[in-house]
């Protein structure tokens, strides 16, 4: 950490997203540059997993320290002890909602916020900074997630959370308007710009106006968001490929009757590598192999078990992953994995993807038509159209907007760091 007598204060964009957060900071020349987290065993990446574990360790009489982990450090330390740590996931989502206002983790009362600035204490220590010097500028969403969501509540929650980590000077600003921050900064006139944010876990649609030379700069006139994203698109190859080869479409008999389906909530739990873990208990184990011994394709089940007591699931994950990005620029590709007695080699088209992901791209297309519902504006009216975040390379995706609004009004930018580099650069 920097000294306080040396440190001038370092300006950063703090995208802390409900399913991963980006930390850019703004260099002497006013750049945005990504931080890199690095984790014991993981490779530097310019994303954190918006995760959280907590664990006691029994280093002393009375009541334990309480040890925590973030990001992918997190996934590790919760994979060594399922039962006895505390995944927290999804914090943000929670912030608007009044109902949820502490819980009981290892035998400790803490608040949302209270959690939240764990994470960021966490984070600021990897890339080493210290917060007490830090200029931070935060996104929130236009509209916090839940039907019942008070944003003034939420954003208010959201400061509280980083000046309890330590932040002294906070600023908060509409996240689709930093994603289209550097984007609008090319505009030389005033436009109308619907921003698509996609994340993992949700995707944000919002309408806005900005004006070069006013001085609110930018005006929001209609917002929608769906609960899905990435992860949603990489369950429909995990579906589709890996479930098949572990028993999905499997029966079984009791006592020599009629044959019954594999219990589906085994496969629907392979599309989140949290529940995949939570399945690793003597009791989901032995029901397992009890449906085994009398299943149409026991060695299916049987790798099933396999992978789940040998906590595989990262790695599948991973080459579901892969096979996703592949066909974002190839008709095709190949999904390799192989763990065990279990080889799976498939060839993915993606004509055969986009038929699996047809309800999803349904889902972000009411979302897009619900924004402009309540921006009460047409298609024509939208000057330009900035898609940002990894499932907007998806070309089925893109089309959507390209179908709607035509390629010439379409944009792309960062992949990851949109939000986080408008944010800096908003602090700029």
């Amino acid at each position: 950490m920097s000294s306080p007598a040396s440190s001038p204060t370092i300006r950063l964009g703090i995208d802390f997203g409900t399913t991963n957060t980006v930390v850019v900071m703004l260099d002497a020349n006013g750049q945005p540059r990504p931080m890199r987290f690095s984790f014991p065993h993981h490779p530097p990446a310019e994303t954190c997993r918006s995760l959280l574990c907590l664990w006691h360790e029994e280093t002393q009489p009375g009541q334990p320290p309480l040890h925590e982990a973030i990001g992918a450090a997190a996934i590790d330390a919760y994979l060594e002890d399922p039962a006895e740590s505390r995944l927290i996931m999804s914090m943000k989502s929670y912030l608007a909602q009044a109902s949820f206002r502490q819980t009981r983790l290892l035998g400790r009362v803490m608040t949302l916020e209270m959690l939240i600035a764990r994470f960021l204490d966490c984070l600021m220590r990897v890339i080493q900074v210290d917060p007490a010097h830090v200029s931070a500028t935060v996104g929130r969403p236009v509209q916090f997630a839940g039907e019942r969501s008070d944003n003034a509540f939420g954003e208010q929650r959201l400061r509280d959370s980083f000046r309890t980590a330590g932040f002294q000077h906070v600023n908060i600003a509409l996240e689709p308007e930093a994603a289209g921050w550097r984007f609008a900064q090319r505009l030389k006139e005033p436009a109308t710009v619907l921003v698509a944010d996609f994340g993992g876990g949700t995707s944000d649609f919002s309408i806005l106006r900005f004006d070069p030379d006013a001085a609110q700069g930018t005006v929001p006139l209609g917002y929608a968001g769906v609960g899905i994203a990435g992860d949603q698109l990489d369950y429909r190859i995990i579906d589709h490929v890996i479930s098949p080869e572990l028993g999905r479409h499997a029966t079984y008999r009791v006592m020599g009757g009629q044959p019954l389906p594999v219990p589906a909530e085994w496969y629907a739990s392979l599309g989140h590598w949290h529940r995949l873990a939570l399945m690793r208990t003597p009791q989901t184990l032995r029901a397992i192999a009890d449906v085994a011994r009398t299943a149409s394709e026991p060695h299916r089940l049987h790798a099933l078990m396999k992978l789940i007591e040998d906590q595989q699931g990262q790695t599948l994950y991973r080459a579901v992953g892969a096979a996703k990005r592949a066909l974002s620029s190839a008709g095709a590709t190949v999904l390799e994995y192989s763990y065990g007695n279990l080889e799976i080699r498939r060839e993915i088209t993606r004509t055969e993807f986009e038929s699996w992901i047809a309800p999803d791209l349904i889902r972000f297309d009411n979302a897009v038509e619900a924004a402009l519902t309540r921006a009460n504006l047409p298609a024509t009216a939208i000057d330009r159209v900035f898609l940002t975040g990894g499932t907007s390379f998806v070309p089925a995706v893109r089309n959507l907007f390209v179908r709607r609004f035509g390629s010439e009004r379409v944009d792309m930018g960062g992949e990851f760091v949109s939000v986080a580099e408008g944010l800096a650069l908003m602090n700029g």
